[in-house]
């Protein structure tokens, strides 16, 4: 068994497969599993909790999250236990590789999958190594590249529905002691920005955007160094893709592709660390089943894509209708929708309501757009999406 890509769901799969006394392999482009990487790396506490993360690897919890919209008013989402864990990802990323290695897979950094050839009985990897070509022979594949792979072209599995490019730097910071998040369209157009405590005296700021996130990122340190905040910013900025819309299809003959790469993320904040670790559960116990009846068709693989859609699928769709909707509002609509969602007493429902969840969006989405008082306060504004009601089923 092959898994393409060393970070944490590509770590997840090849826990599961050597547990399962797979012989397995991750082959990992980076030198070392510890090499930086574009992600804030915040994750529930319900992700930690199911995946027993351990505290070693968490720089702190929250509880509360500041939201400062266009007009730099500020509401403060809080609930009364720690909804986030804010990971240290490259400890992270080391510790979900040695927890796959203690239980036998091997890791190989420094390769890069140039080509997988799919045939009938294998998939041949082709791999370079400090300028040295590898030729490898895999009855199964997984891809667990994250954004970007071009190992996808040709496969079957069809391109990225939609995307969007952020940018991220570390910043030595004064005052940035919870989460916050900032919208309108001069910090980041249609997406948001984000300034997140980490280890002592350092954060993490970033955005999203679907053009130059480095000029607007430039602009947001700017103002956040204006406001006392932050004191200077690393001078090495990081980027990365994130894909708001699945594959049309995540698996063909003995592939089987699974987290940021087949698009199991949030649409709505771009977050995949948990929504990756429990496609690769699936996808391991899949292939478990496929492998002991030896067939590792495509259409045995089904049950793998079956399986992640109706743990995700509803969440994922009712999301990005959530993702696009907001797209389409100006600064002033922005402003407005806060101001109702604090006078009707909205926010404040939502804030104790079992519905607001860090990972799962589509109940709280459901409540809030199908909410009387709401709808017709938008509804006023004559936004595109007034007075549609969101479907609750599970329909593909």
């Amino acid at each position: 068994m092959v898994v393409v890509g060393g970070g944490p769901t590509g770590s997840q799969v090849a826990f599961r497969l050597a547990s399962l006394g797979y012989s397995t392999t991750v082959l990992e482009k980076k030198q070392d599993s510890s090499d930086p990487i574009c992600c804030t790396g915040i994750g529930s506490t319900e992700c930690v909790d199911y995946f027993d993360i351990p505290d070693a690897v968490i720089h702190r919890t929250a509880s509360s999250a500041h939201i400062f919209t266009p007009s730099g008013h500020s509401v403060t989402v809080r609930r009364s236990k720690p909804q986030v864990a804010i990971l240290n990802r490259r400890a992270f990323n080391t510790a979900w590789a040695k927890r796959a290695r203690l239980k036998g897979a091997e890791y190989r950094f420094g390769f890069d999958v140039i080509a997988l050839k799919n045939d009938e009985k294998c998939v041949t990897v082709q791999t370079s190594c400090r300028g040295e070509r590898e030729t490898i022979q895999a009855r199964v594949v997984v891809i667990t590249t994250g954004f970007g792979s071009q190992l996808l072209d040709g496969l079957g599995f069809g391109g990225a529905g939609d995307f969007v490019m952020g940018a991220q730097v570390e910043v030595t910071s004064r005052s940035i002691n919870e989460v916050e998040v900032y919208t309108g369209s001069k910090t980041a157009p249609g997406f948001f920005g984000w300034s997140v405590p980490t280890a002592p005296g350092k954060a993490l700021v970033g955005l999203l955007a679907r053009r130059s996130p480095p000029a607007y990122l430039r602009t947001m340190l700017s103002k956040l160094s204006a406001e006392g905040k932050i004191i200077s910013p690393n001078s090495h900025f990081t980027y990365g893709g994130v894909v708001l819309k699945p594959l049309s299809r995540t698996r063909a003959d003995r592939l089987m592709v699974v987290g940021t790469a087949a698009g199991q993320v949030k649409p709505l904040t771009g977050g995949g660390i948990y929504f990756g670790l429990l496609a690769a559960d699936i996808a391991a116990n899949t292939l478990n089943k496929c492998l002991a009846q030896d067939n590792l068709s495509s259409e045995k693989l089904g049950s793998y894509q079956l399986s992640w859609k109706h743990k995700l699928g509803r969440e994922m769709r009712v999301s990005y209708w959530a993702r696009r909707a907001y797209e389409l509002l100006n600064d002033g609509q922005i402003n407005r929708i806060v101001e109702v969602l604090e006078s009707s007493k909205l926010l404040s429902e939502m804030e104790k309501s079992r519905e607001l969840s860090f990972d799962w969006h589509a109940d709280v989405i459901t409540h809030m757009f199908n909410h009387r008082v709401f709808m017709k306060a938008v509804s006023s504004m004559k936004l595109p999406f007034a007075g549609k009601k969101i479907e609750l089923g599970d329909k593909e």
